[in-house]
């Protein structure tokens, strides 16, 4: 009889419609109104009377339609209806894909440390893609802006996003640990840099960019705490649950009386809390490696490449020596003392291209006879054997979401290997197996008394490991700690701390847990150990799982910072860099669904 539909047949009432009339009458519902399917008008009371007259009124002749043709008429209906309904669906599709895309792509700026113009470029090279690939699709490209401001405003909310995430994940740490750093950037502007590490009850690690502080004025000890404190007060963590801070050892991070790591330990004993502090374990292995000069092998390397690289001709005609020759490497590199493998690298590359070096330097009227003389050249080739291993150190202590065992233990074993080298080199017969370059040299000057340069060696690999035992301090304060940590079945519970003895016996005992430990990773060894059972161990692991070994991550980011505000960028704001600092650095993904739900409405345009 009427030719609106619904999906069930009731009245405002909840009744069923009786089949009263010739033919059904189908309707249904838009925001609690009944449309017509036929002129799409709206019956504004929802009552039999109301459909069944508008229906007589204009849409009787209707009724000569039945069975197949009224079943077809009404899908057809049907149709046009939804297809009116989802123009408007599409548009809005339409527009938060497009925002969407604009969201992705001003992550991927801030991700790759482009500049915020950058969007226009990538919107112009897009654009030309679509004209030869899909034009029909021109405009819903046209539709995705990646205008300068738009992408400065798509970095603000992904990193108030992220940090949204981090605050909410921050909630459920048990334990966690400070590391901080400080720089200057291009603008001269001192950034302090603060990373999180923390540990939730299920032995999650989690590693993130807690804030980055711009210092407008001096850098004292108190002026970098107030910019923690305001930090950590800022993302709600509760200062009783930080277990220690790590820093670089300037005066003003680790001072004694009001260093920043000093005055964080502090109030974290005033919230009933205990922390403790560490120096950098990547620094102080490179302060030991400083330890060892050889200035008089470092300054002749030193002026020998400066000569050849800071002269544009000589360094093009070494270059194309080399090339002609088909030598081992292209080119000579710098030694910086900032960056800590530059010293091995450039010796190691000088020792393989001396001869070349010294046939360009001979042909410049600068000659360099160090070359010629075996007592020096022994030199080097020992300088290069321990800068390798040195560097060696050095690489496996960098990485993300090391464990501060695991550190430590890279360090007492190249202690050994220091005992080992100086028993080897002090023998009456030296042994420079373990230093390829020395046993080359040496081999190739076998008339040479080289006795006595090797016990000076063997002295000096001595003093270097007395250094790193000096250095090590802290870590080996905290030596029982870790050993309990990463070798629990082979402590002696008696010389455990008194309220993880019992318990450690009992895991001792457990044949289940031991082959477990001989298993699994030492993280999920202690992940999978039962709540109930072992609750202090479980306690004590994440305190020492939640411990920065080293400010890697620290470093790491000064090297995004200097990329990001350079020379060329000077004027880009301290939160602008925040901002990118934290896309760069974060595990989270931007949550795109809570960031268009947030809007109330969709520009895609401007």
């Amino acid at each position: 009889m009427a030719t609106v539909t619904k999906k069930r047949k009731v009245d405002s009432e909840g009744r069923r419609f009786k089949d009263k009339w010739k033919m059904e009458y189908f309707f249904t519902e838009i925001r609690n109104n009944c449309v017509c399917l036929i002129c799409q008008e709206t019956v504004a009371v929802f009552k039999e009377f109301n459909i069944k007259r508008h229906y007589q009124t204009k849409h009787a002749n209707y009724d000569k339609l039945a069975g197949n043709q009224r079943r077809e008429k009404l899908k057809q209906l049907e149709a046009v209806l939804t297809a009116q309904q989802r123009f408007f669906t599409r548009a809005r599709e339409s527009n938060e894909n497009a925002t969407k895309a604009s969201y992705e792509v001003a992550t991927l700026i801030a991700k790759h440390c482009k500049p915020f113009t950058e969007g226009e470029f990538i919107k112009d090279c897009v654009m030309k893609m679509v004209e030869k690939i899909c034009p029909e699709k021109k405009q819903e490209f046209a539709n995705v802006c990646l205008a300068r401001n738009t992408v400065v405003r798509r970095i603000e909310d992904v990193s108030s996003d992220i940090k949204r995430q981090f605050e909410a994940k921050g909630a459920e740490f048990d334990f966690f640990s400070l590391a901080c750093d400080e720089s200057t950037d291009a603008s001269d502007t001192a950034q302090l840099l603060i990373f999180l590490r923390g540990v939730d009850n299920e032995m999650n690690v989690s590693e993130e960019l807690l804030d980055l502080q711009s210092l407008k004025d001096q850098t004292r000890g108190t002026d970098l705490f107030v910019s923690v404190c305001s930090a950590v007060d800022d993302m709600k963590l509760p200062w009783n649950k930080i277990t220690g801070i790590i820093t670089d050892g300037a005066p003003a991070m680790a001072g004694a009386q009001s260093g920043l790591s000093t005055l964080v330990c502090n109030k974290v004993s005033e919230e009933g809390g205990e922390a403790i502090k560490l120096h950098c374990i990547i620094h102080q292995q490179v302060l030991c490696a400083k330890h060892l000069k050889y200035d008089h092998v470092m300054k002749p390397v030193i002026k020998a490449i400066n000569y050849i690289r800071s002269k544009a001709l000589c360094h093009r005609q070494f270059q194309q020596f080399l090339l002609d020759i088909q030598a081992e490497y292209g080119d000579v590199v710098y030694h910086n003392d900032v960056r800590w493998l530059s010293r091995g690298s450039a010796l190691q590359r000088f020792y393989s291209l001396r001869e070349e070096i010294g046939q360009i330097l001979a042909k410049k009227g600068q000659p360099m006879p160090e070359l010629s003389d075996p007592v020096w050249l022994v030199d080097l080739g020992f300088l290069v054997g321990i800068t390798r291993h040195l560097n060696a150190l050095n690489t496996s202590l960098q990485g993300q979401n090391a464990v501060v065992s695991e550190l430590y233990s890279h360090i007492k074993a190249f202690g050994t290997k220091l005992q080992l080298f100086r028993s080897h080199l002090s023998q009456a017969q030296p042994n420079a197996t373990h230093f390829p370059v020395l046993h080359e040299i040496v081999t190739s000057f076998p008339k040479n008394n080289i006795s006595a340069q090797m016990r000076r060696y063997a002295a000096d690999i001595s003093s270097l490991a007395e250094e790193f035992q000096q250095r090590f301090g802290d870590f080996a304060a905290i030596e029982k700690d870790i050993t309990l940590f990463s070798s629990p079945f082979s402590v002696d519970p008696d010389g455990a701390p008194d309220h993880l003895q019992l318990e450690l016996i009992e895991l001792q005992c457990d044949a289940q847990c031991r082959s477990r430990y001989q298993q699994l990773p030492l993280v999920s060894f202690y992940r999978q150990l039962d709540k109930g059972r072992f609750q202090e161990i479980r306690t004590f692991a994440k305190k020492m799982l939640s411990l920065f070994g080293s400010t890697y991550l620290c470093e790491k980011t000064f090297s995004v910072m200097n990329f990001n505000k350079n020379r060329m960028r000077t004027r880009l704001s301290d939160s602008h860099l925040r901002d990118i600092l934290r896309i760069k650095t974060t595990v989270f993904e931007p949550d795109l669904a809570y960031l268009l739900q947030s809007r109330s409405q969709y520009h895609p345009s401007h």
